[in-house]
């Protein structure tokens, strides 16, 4: 497991979420913090901590070697018998930290407020951060009470998965139910749909169209999830489908999920990777953990 730290109080929740999973998993904790200054929102975090005016870039790095030492001893202090290890890196965030998950089960990163565009994850290096990681990546809020302890129970809430139909959904797939598994928990599989603008009128004219748009778009889901529910006979898989916007209806039934799960086309575009505007919502605006799944 590897979970990105920086100076803000987000990172500090990811950490612990990230710890959690680590001895869910049996899987050492990596925290990473990457010395990227010329992304902003960082050095305003490590000034802001001490309220100190600005600094040179070794008062930086001595800030940012503290909060890391700080992150990880408050782990290893809830969570004794958890393998801890802490690496300061240079370079730019999104790609260091792409890097150093590639040989974790996932990347765990502190995630901004609703709809804040600023700040290290949802801003651009986040978003970036996401786009280039072909492992998981999963976005974590601050909880809006205390953490529990390590050894309290976590309520094993639903994982609720948005499953766009016409993709490759075995990988996202794979990661819901794996994880639901892994939780003692249930996956709602989530599609979200509209008919065609060319058929705008058709419900008007025949009241079956719609019926039997949904019907089929319902079929061609049960049908996706079916190798999966051979495959883990234990997990119980709920189908939900929906008319509207797909972000909206994901979003609408992640209101009580432990774990959403979303995916992202690979893609190699010159600037970067590629977010699509379903993940972007879910990121910005839900309330629970967001795992972002790479798929071909």
């Amino acid at each position: 497991m590897t979970v990105g730290v920086d100076g803000f109080p987000e990172s500090r929740a990811a950490a612990d979420w990230a710890a959690r999973e680590a001895v869910l998993r049996e899987a050492p904790l990596r925290l990473v913090h990457v010395e990227d200054w010329a992304g902003v929102p960082c050095a305003p975090a490590f000034e802001r901590l001490e309220n100190a005016g600005p600094v040179g870039a070794e008062g930086l790095r001595r800030r940012a070697g503290a909060v890391l030492e700080e992150v990880a001893d408050d782990v290893r202090r809830r969570y004794p018998g958890l393998p801890v290890s802490a690496r300061r890196m240079p370079g730019r965030a999104a790609a260091v930290l792409s890097v150093q998950a590639a040989d974790s089960q996932m990347l765990v990163l502190g995630s901004r407020g609703r709809g804040v565009v600023g700040g290290f994850l949802l801003g651009s290096v986040g978003i970036a951060t996401v786009g280039l990681t072909v492992t998981p990546v999963v976005l974590v809020r601050p909880p809006g009470e205390p953490v529990p302890p390590p050894a309290a129970p976590v309520p094993n809430r639903d994982v609720v998965v948005g499953v766009d139909v016409r993709a490759d959904t075995d990988p996202l797939l794979a990661f819901a139910f794996e994880e639901a598994a892994r939780r003692g928990c249930s996956v709602r599989a989530v599609h979200g749909w509209s008919l065609p603008f060319a058929f705008s009128y058709a419900p008007q004219l025949d009241p079956g169209v719609r019926q039997e748009a949904a019907d089929n778009v319902a079929e061609e889901l049960s049908e996706r999830l079916r190798p999966w529910r051979a495959r883990y006979p234990s997990v119980k898989a709920e189908e939900r489908v929906l008319v509207g916007a797909p972000a909206e209806q994901v979003l609408y039934e992640a209101a009580d999920a432990g774990l959403v799960a979303v995916g992202r086309r690979i893609r190699r575009p010159p600037v970067g990777g590629h977010l699509g505007h379903v993940a972007h919502a879910v990121l910005h605006h839900a309330t629970a953990p967001v795992a972002v799944i790479a798929h071909d």
